[in-house]
């Protein structure tokens, strides 16, 4: 018996049967910049998820700060767990919605690539020091990563993705409610995958910050009892397993969060899609509210969480004397990278033939792994460092 290989055509085939009529399909896609031929047995979107996981911008996230430091410690999040985990919750999302799963796996994996060093304050910084000359923000840098400066392919600089993940990585987390001037359809509503993904990151970093501040002991149970979305999910949980010890039980209660947001988000979403007639992905495209969304219930509580982690997380001087450490670094090694370009590597300095110096260098920096940023300041800037040819 000879078994038929399982190939493009027929991944589009059954995208076009088993998907909802307002999801992306594969074969609508409006392609690539540059033309290239189709692969015999991946769909496009399969084929730009493997180029991401395999570019060296999405390896860097293994050492890029989420809220703490890589080196505080072995079991906090980093930009590449927590951009796994946001990859898993909205493939969920997707696959009950009846999305393409392909093409939101592709758009998660690399939504915070484009993330520097240090966290939130890493790109704030990089946005100040850049004020002048266009600033900073890291879904723009995302695109600039799969656009130009992954260097893979002889033919062309950058990833070569398709239209609908490039629009997808600029609509990240924006209002496109007041359009940016991209080339991206700005007066469009992003696709349900794009809002998908938005979601998925809003969920996943609240809760699972809160996983790593409870495991770093910023704050306790009893310190998150007023919070209205933790007291219910520790009521339901703590009646039913109620011998667990206190690190599974918070476990399972962040768990128990994450579950019951994804349940609302799917009911809600449901009901939006028929409030609104969305039949279509052109419905979807014109429809300039969020589709997938939170319930304004869960929202209100979302946002009361968000609050609590901003004051008593985020800001809490055990994480601000690493944010501050970082900020330094940066700041010195850009103005040092300024005053003097020839203490960039060569393949950087060379890019100065064509773009202009305080952009190769936000670009140089913002690449920059938590620890790689340590030993290039420890390296450039320390007076008892030896530097080893």
């Amino acid at each position: 018996m000879t078994l038929s290989v399982f190939d493009r055509d027929q991944l589009e085939q059954n995208e076009h049967a088993l998907l909802a009529p307002y999801a992306m399909k594969s074969n609508m896609s409006k392609g690539r910049l540059y033309n290239e031929p189709e692969h015999p047995y991946r769909s496009r979107y399969q084929r730009d998820r493997d180029r991401i996981v395999h570019s060296r911008a999405f390896r860097r996230l293994e050492y890029k700060t989420q809220v703490f430091v890589n080196s505080e410690g072995d079991h906090f999040r980093t930009r590449l767990t927590h951009t796994l985990e946001v990859a898993m919750i909205t493939r969920t999302i997707g696959r009950c919605l009846r999305l393409n799963e392909d093409l939101i796996e592709t758009l998660a994996l690399a939504h915070d690539m484009g993330h520097p060093a240090f966290g939130h304050s890493g790109e704030q910084k990089l946005n100040q020091l850049m004020q002048e000359h266009g600033g900073f923000e890291h879904n723009h840098q995302t695109l600039r990563i799969v656009e130009l400066l992954e260097k893979k392919y002889p033919d062309f600089d950058g990833l070569n993705l398709t239209w609908e993940v490039r629009e997808g990585i600029i609509k990240h987390s924006m209002d496109y409610n007041k359009p940016e001037k991209h080339q991206y359809d700005p007066y469009k509503a992003p696709l349900l995958e794009v809002q998908a993904v938005n979601i998925g990151d809003e969920i996943a970093y609240n809760s699972h910050d809160l996983d790593d501040g409870l495991s770093a002991g910023l704050f306790t149970f009893s310190d998150l009892a007023h919070i209205d979305i933790w007291r219910e999910a520790f009521n339901a949980v703590n009646k039913k397993y109620h011998e667990l010890d206190e690190k599974t039980l918070g476990s399972y209660v962040v768990r128990e969060i994450i579950d019951r947001q994804v349940q609302d988000v799917l009911t809600h979403t449901q009901h939006i899609i028929q409030q609104y007639g969305i039949s279509s992905v052109d419905d979807v495209r014109n429809t300039m509210k969020p589709i997938v969304t939170l319930s304004p219930e869960l929202e209100q509580k979302n946002k009361e969480l968000k609050e609590y982690l901003y004051k008593n997380f985020y800001t809490h001087y055990q994480v601000e004397i690493m944010n501050q450490k970082g900020l330094r670094i940066i700041q010195e090694l850009f103005e040092l990278f300024i005053n003097n370009p020839r203490l960039l590597d060569p393949s950087t300095l060379e890019r100065l033939n064509h773009t202009p110096l305080q952009r190769v260098v936000c670009d140089y920096i913002a690449g920059m792994t938590d620890r790689y940023a340590f030993n290039t300041y420890r390296k450039l800037c320390s007076l008892s460092e030896r530097y080893n040819f």
